[in-house]
């Protein structure tokens, strides 16, 4: 099973960072995806995918550290995502969530210059949406029809089942996460149901959103195997069946090839 979206430099692994990735096979995660939202921890990631040989890698300026962006900080992303084990940039896109967040300006400049570097490197991008499903629709969309190889996945997606829908006919992906299996979260749980599962990816966002019966604790890779428990169940269909189709997925979307 794959973990295709998570967090490990996050400092609440500091005490057991290495200890998790080291037994990562041994938990039932074969292959782990570390992503970066800044400079620092977009190094860190690199440093994991030569570390260990079942991480892979993604770097990029999330909106809320959108002050970061400059040119040059754009330049070292472009350096970093020349390293092997870096499949894609991200996460990066559109957060107004927060009062104190980046200005849109500020936001909307960062990402769409790390849209244009990941067309340029022919890399694949992970997108960070909230509260901003429009916008970010509007942009993704744009892009798509200038660029017809452009590839996203709409990470940990949390809009409607509609507005997924015209994710899909633009050839896109989505992520689903702990959130699925929390029990009020009816829209959640209609994506899971009704999204093509050819386009469907696990992940955990560790360390948030654990799922039940985690809920509330620190999250870790190991988790995702409860997220896809709901959605087989949601599908009516084998945990074995789902967890197949979703890594075939994975290595589809990132350009792996598996062997």
């Amino acid at each position: 099973m794959i973990d295709a979206h998570g967090h490990l430099e996050d400092r609440q692994y500091n005490e057991d960072r290495h200890q998790i990735l080291e037994n990562l096979k041994k938990d039932g995660v074969d292959y782990f995806f570390n992503c970066g939202s800044n400079l620092e921890t977009s190094r860190q990631t690199v440093e994991f995918t030569k570390k260990y040989h079942n991480v892979y890698g993604i770097v990029g300026i999330h909106p809320l550290d959108a002050d970061e962006y400059s040119e040059s900080a754009l330049e070292e992303i472009r350096d970093l995502a020349k390293n092997d084990k870096i499949v894609a940039i991200g996460e990066i896109g559109l957060d107004n969530h927060y009062e104190d967040s980046p200005s849109k300006e500020i936001q909307e400049e960062a990402f769409l210059k790390q849209l244009q570097l990941a067309i340029d490197l022919k890399l694949p991008v992970v997108i960070h949406s909230r509260e901003a499903d429009q916008r970010t629709f509007d942009i993704l969309k744009e892009f798509k029809e200038d660029n017809k190889d452009f590839s996203c996945v709409l990470h940990c997606y949390s809009g409607s089942v509609e507005l997924m829908r015209e994710y899909m006919k633009l050839g896109f992906y989505i992520t689903l996460g702990g959130v699925t299996t929390f029990k009020n979260a009816k829209t959640p749980k209609m994506v899971a149901g009704e999204v093509p599962i050819d386009r469907l990816m696990l992940e955990t966002d560790c360390p948030y959103m654990s799922p039940v019966p985690y809920r509330g604790k620190r999250n870790e890779p190991k988790y995702v195997r409860e997220t896809a428990k709901e959605i087989a169940s949601l599908r009516e269909m084998t945990l074995e069946e789902l967890e197949k189709i979703t890594d075939e997925n994975v290595f589809r979307f990132y350009r792996i090839n598996e062997n």
